[in-house]
Order: structure tokens, then C-alpha cells, then sequence
């Protein structure tokens, strides 16, 4: 792909990204503080592309002609539906977006609509599971058996961030949320989605920067998208990940146990220095769960991650 294709698509993905005029301030500071921090990848600017789609600068025609490729243009659209989809369902004004979207890209219908109905599954998917065991006591939580949940949480979400379909980013999210609620049920707490977004959201979680981080790195890297399945170059290789959804998955499943565990008194700053601290520990441990995340990668496709989602 080449650096025009790349800023082509990642202008669409910021465009749907700001599409929204009721999205808070605080997901659009941490877009730009996102785009800061992959400033200057692959000759890419990416606070400068920031800049020209909030002057509006950047158009649907002028990026369609800078993807003269069909699979191009399709991963461009897929990462627009992402972020639209990643803080919940689509509003009307996103879906006018992509709308637009799919007619200036000239996208095979079947194709487009397809992945959209994919990306709303995602989107809309259960915070409890149908065989979910009911709520215990809180003098009978399992502290042991919460720390192995966290932990195996993260390395799927580890395995889906090595993933090179747009989907599979897109599903780190609501398994995030599942696994607050389940530590919140754990301790007594009966979690609704408006809960849970405002908790993410204060230890510092974004949900539409957080897909947009995490897309932005595997595209500037050269992994998302890739033809072909599997991990970039082969089974077994973890190309551009961080590790980034391993540490942010694992950070916040305990910094959720700590924080219904005490009675959900701890005060914002806490909460953020302790996922900080924590995801920092995390990242120790990264390397330690690379070969788990790898191996469970392999077994994951697009059925199994619609599946995951949904909890069965």
C-alpha cells in the first residue's frame, strides 16, 4: 500500500471519526492526542490529516481518488464502520456518512451492507451471557478466579489485536466491557452499558480512539488488511502489535477488580494512576503471554470472532 492509499484511508477513518457533533470532548482530545503519538509513521502526518478534516479540507471524491483499488477502498470503508460502531451503533448522522461513503468509493453493495450488519452484531453485542451464572454474594467472591479471567481476557484480546481483519479490532471493545461487567457482577454490581462506558472512559479507555489507536498502528504497520488470513508474513509472527490491547485489557480488568472489590469509592486520579501503573506492569508481562496470544490467534477467524461476541 502506498503512503497515499494509507493517509487516504486513515482521512475517511478520522472523518468518521468526527462525524458526530455529540461526541464528548474528552474521546476527541485523546483522537488528537492519538494522532500525536503516531505522528510521523510510514511519512504519514497524522495531526496534520487531523487538521484538514476539521477544516474540512479533506473530500469523499478526492480520497475515493487516491484508492484506485477495490480492496483498498473496501478496508477503507471497513475502518470507517469500525469507528462509527465502536462506541455503540451507528447514530443516524454516522450512517448518513457511510452512506456517502459507500457511493463515492463505488463499493459492491453485498459487500459493504455485509460488513456493516457484521460491525452492528459487534456493536450491539450482550454485557451478560446466557449461561451466566447468577451474581454471588461479595463475601464469596473468587479473587483467584477473577485474576484468571483478566488474564485470559487479555491474551484474547492480545490474539485479536494480531488479527489483519478490521473486525477483529473492532471486537476487542465489547469484550472489554463484557469483562468489567462480569468483575462488577462478581462483587454485587448489576452493570448496565451507560456504567461501563463512563468507567472506561475515567481511567482514561476512549472506545472510538481506542479502535482508532489500535487500527491506526496495525495499518501504518502494514497489517490490517492483509489478503490472505493469518498473522502478516505467517502464523507465529507478531509484526506491528504492541501488545497494546493485552495491557489495556489486563490494566483494566483489575483496576475494575479494585474498584468494586472497595466499594466503588476510589476517586477518579486514582483510577487513572492505577491504570496507568498497571498497564505499565502489563507490558512487563507481554512478552511472558506472547506464545498463548499466538497460539489462540490461530485458531481465530471471522465466525469465531462473531461468536466470541456474542458470547457463545
Amino acid at each position: 500500500m502506498t503512503v497515499e492509499e494509507t493517509r487516504a484511508i486513515l482521512s475517511l477513518t478520522l472523518m468518521a471519526a468526527f462525524v458526530d457533533g455529540d461526541k464528548h470532548e474528552r474521546e476527541r482530545a485523546e483522537i488528537r492526542r492519538i494522532a500525536d503519538s503516531l505522528a510521523q509513521a510510514d511519512g504519514v502526518h497524522l495531526p496534520t490529516l487531523v487538521q484538514d478534516v476539521l477544516m474540512k479540507r479533506v473530500q469523499l471524491d478526492g480520497i475515493a481518488a487516491a484508492l484506485p483499488g477495490a480492496d483498498a477502498r473496501q478496508l477503507a470503508y471497513e475502518m470507517a464502520v469500525c469507528v462509527c460502531d465502536a462506541d455503540g451503533v451507528h447514530s443516524p448522522a454516522e450512517l448518513r456518512f457511510l452512506e456517502q461513503a459507500k457511493a463515492a468509493l463505488a463499493l459492491a453493495p453485498a459487500a459493504a451492507d455485509g460488513f456493516l450488519q457484521q460491525a452492528d452484531v459487534v456493536a450491539a453485542a450482550p454485557l451478560a451471557t446466557a449461561d451466566a451464572p447468577p451474581a454471588p454474594a461479595r463475601s464469596a467472591v473468587d479473587e483467584a478466579a477473577l485474576d484468571k479471567t483478566i488474564l485470559n481476557a487479555a491474551i484474547l484480546n492480545g490474539a485479536l489485536e494480531l488479527l489483519p481483519e478490521s473486525l477483529s479490532t473492532m471486537a476487542i471493545i465489547p469484550l472489554q466491557m463484557r469483562l468489567v461487567f462480569n468483575i462488577g457482577k462478581a462483587h454485587g454490581y448489576a452493570l448496565d452499558s451507560g456504567h461501563i462506558k463512563d468507567f472506561l472512559a475515567t481511567v482514561g479507555v476512549g472506545l472510538t480512539s481506542q479502535y482508532l489507536e489500535q487500527a491506526g498502528r496495525k495499518l501504518l504497520g502494514g497489517l490490517l488488511g492483509k489478503l490472505g488470513g493469518g498473522l502478516l508474513g505467517g502464523v507465529g509472527r507478531q509484526a506491528v502489535s504492541s501488545g497494546m490491547s493485552f495491557a489495556t485489557t489486563y490494566a483494566l480488568g483489575h483496576v475494575a477488580k479494585r474498584y468494586y472489590a472497595g466499594g466503588r469509592v476510589l476517586s477518579t486520579q486514582l483510577l487513572k494512576d492505577s491504570y496507568a501503573s498497571l498497564t505499565q506492569q502489563a507490558q512487563g508481562l507481554h512478552q511472558q503471554y506472547l506464545p498463548q496470544m499466538r497460539e489462540q490467534a490461530r485458531t481465530l477467524d471471522t465466525a469465531k470472532i462473531m461468536a466470541l461476541v456474542r458470547g457463545k
